[in-house]
């Protein structure tokens, strides 16, 4: 029996981050659970229509920071799987699509309460142990941006369906929120377990099923994530794992008629060829697909001469070597005035001089490994170009080794040449380069800043002159999508700094908002006259 009740959803609030300090039982807990996991091998299938899949083609998974250590293995699949997950989202698509939204609300709502409750340690610890995140980048990530994804998308879902048309006399405008008709395909990073469950979530959520690829250096933790799904009564078909390579992806489902969107976070270079796949299948599609995606960026820290050198050096230890650099939102770029420069490095180098770099499960480790050899050996790369550079000097760090694990010491280059290599380009891992700017060229270091980059994600301003400040948003406007004012470039919070950003970073659909569910639903526009006109003629006729 239907209801008629208008219900409330619970109050999102932020998750509570725990802070792991010696002797708390949170420490305790995760701590076991790491050690747990890394003594186990787990079997990883995909999950196509509720089922488990296995193919037999495996491929072994080893933490980042232990590479001759196996804590698994997950089944690579193909063309023919990728057609069951979407002919499985299809078929889910009748029920789901028409389920009440307050049981949808309710099974998402569950997943958060899992994730930040019973199964909190076992999220942080596969993310520790499999991506090589410190235990307070994982509990800020895969617990508590997860459970805040989850939960405030479910308050903006009711307010996004609270938004209804006026109706005048005699009619009853209403406007109806259906899920996009086809399916959506979900590719997710590596970085982020919270990113890697909101992209197939959030369509789920607005009533879409989904087809799901995460990076294959994720699919530890996003296995955990879809057990979650599955435990929370998420019905089959809704959201489909699939492990299989991109190509394999692709030629399935950008090729198919009921394509309906993509939800991407990755490298921009794959998402302009993904959207280029796409245009040139237009005339395939029964609708034009919701292209939604975050990428790169190459992130600054602009520090005006009035800043607080302490304030900028310890904000850009953490935006820069967090997560090993590995992080969108990372800084990258930083532009420091002569009269903070000497202090700044000074600083720097001596607080750096204290990072500790090791496994995640000792907690005392600061900074861990990077994700594979692959990213390792492109690290490694930018850092011998600028020790070739003749305008450069690896102020510090600049020594890498993957013996036991993929170590690349935290790097800081500094440079005379403001369009040197790693000033410019993407690295995504923990090399952060400097260029010392003259305190009267302030203007041409603002343009400096907006012009170096073809990405606008993320940006930090560090200054006490109010006017310096006001002047450097103006002049920034579309340098970043997050812009901050002395903190770091990282770390947005759910329901506080909605994430995204513009040029080649993505389309700013802004994560954890209502702008980005506004992207996967398709209005309808429903006008009922009350009484109904009898009579063609129009009073004007005379």
């Amino acid at each position: 029996m239907a209801t008629n009740s208008q219900f409330r959803v619970p109050t999102p609030v932020n998750e509570p981050v725990h802070s792991y300090a010696p002797g708390t039982p949170a420490r305790e807990a995760l701590v076991a659970k790491y050690h747990e996991l890394y003594h186990q091998e787990i079997d990883i299938p995909m999950f196509i229509n509720g089922e488990e899949v296995r193919t037999g083609n495996t491929v072994a998974i080893t933490p980042p920071h232990d590479r001759h250590h196996t804590i698994g293995s997950w089944h690579r699949g193909d063309k023919t799987h990728v057609q069951a997950a979407v002919d499985a989202a299809l078929a889910a698509r009748p029920a789901w699509g028409s389920l009440a939204w307050e049981q949808r609300a309710a099974i998402f709502l569950k997943v958060a309460d899992l994730v930040s409750g019973p199964y909190r340690s076992t999220i942080n610890a596969a993310t520790m142990l499999a991506q090589s995140k410190t235990a307070h980048q994982a509990e800020i990530d895969a617990a508590c941006e997860f459970a805040d994804f989850l939960r405030f998308n479910v308050q903006y879902m009711t307010d996004l369906y609270a938004q209804q048309p006026d109706s005048l006399p005699g009619m009853w405008n209403r406007l109806e929120y259906r899920p996009l008709e086809g399916f959506v395909v979900a590719i997710t990073p590596f970085n982020f377990t919270a990113i890697a469950g909101n992209l197939p979530a959030a369509p789920a959520l607005m009533g879409n099923t989904v087809v799901w690829k995460p990076a294959n250096t994720q699919v530890y933790s996003a296995h955990v994530l879809m057990n979650l799904f599955r435990m929370a009564g998420l019905p089959a078909g809704v959201i489909n794992l699939v492990t299989v390579d991109g190509p394999g992806l692709g030629d399935v489902v950008f090729s198919h008629k009921d394509f309906a969107g993509l939800h991407f976070t990755g490298s921009t270079g794959v998402f302009r060829n993904l959207w280029k796949t796409i245009s040139n299948n237009l005339d395939r599609y029964k609708s034009y697909p919701r292209i939604v995606g975050e990428t790169g960026g190459k992130d600054f820290i602009v520090a005006h001469p009035s800043a607080d050198v302490d304030a900028v050096v310890a904000n850009a230890l953490r935006g820069a070597f967090e997560f090993q650099g590995q992080k969108c939102s990372a800084a990258s770029r930083a532009y420091i005035p002569r009269s903070l420069a000497a202090a700044f490095q000074e600083k720097l180098s001596a607080e750096l001089a204290t990072v500790r770099m090791g496994t995640p499960a000792d907690l005392g480790n600061f900074f861990s490994a990077v994700i594979d050899e692959r990213s390792f050996d492109k690290i490694a790369g930018y850092i011998e170009a600028a020790r070739q550079d003749p305008s450069c000097t690896i102020l510090s760090g600049g020594t890498y080794d993957k013996t036991v694990g993929y170590f690349v010491a935290p790097t800081v280059v500094v440079t005379s040449n403001p369009k040197s290599k790693t000033m410019v380009e993407e690295i995504f891992g923990p090399v952060l380069t400097v260029y010392i700017y003259e305190d009267a060229a302030w203007e041409d270091t603002l343009t400096l800043v907006d012009e170096t980059s073809e990405y606008a994600l993320t940006g930090a301003l560090f200054a006490r002159d109010r006017y310096a400040i006001e002047h450097a948003m103006k002049r920034l406007e579309n340098a970043a999508g997050n812009f901050y004012i002395n903190d770091k470039p990282t770390g947005a919070v759910v329901g506080q700094q909605p994430f995204g950003g513009a040029r080649g970073s993505g389309t700013n659909d802004k994560a954890g908002s209502y702008l980005n569910l506004i992207r996967w639903v398709s209005p309808r526009t429903v006008k009922e006259t009350l009484v109904s006109a009898t009579d063609y003629r129009y009073p004007f006729l005379g």
